[in-house]
């Protein structure tokens, strides 16, 4: 299943706090490893922000916990998501389906 997850940093304290919640970050995220089930399809920062977008493709909700769980100075949202083209027919299934029911 695919997953968009977004991120926003948390409000901190002082600039220096912010700057040893930077440092701390790198060296976490420096040294993690994606879990085989874990497929990275897309990882993107905000132009100018303390944030970013990761698309992810994951059989496990629990690697999903794992990975929010890893960086605490972060809020993150999970979505489940699917491709348009696969929305657009499903979509266009169950409209035929609910235009065939018969009107009591």
């Amino acid at each position: 299943m695919k997953y968009m997850i977004s991120w926003n940093e948390r409000p901190q304290g002082s600039p220096a706090e912010y700057e040893k919640a930077q440092t701390r970050i790198l060296e976490v995220f420096g040294q993690w490893k994606a879990p085989a089930n874990f497929k990275i399809e897309f990882f993107v920062i905000r132009v100018g922000d303390w944030g970013g977008y990761l698309l992810v493709d994951c059989d496990d909700s629990l690697t999903l916990h794992k990975f929010c769980s890893m960086l605490p100075a972060f809020t993150f949202e999970v979505r489940s998501v699917v491709p348009v083209a696969d929305a657009v027919r499903a979509e266009l299934e169950v409209m035929a389906w609910r235009d065939g029911l018969k009107i009591k």
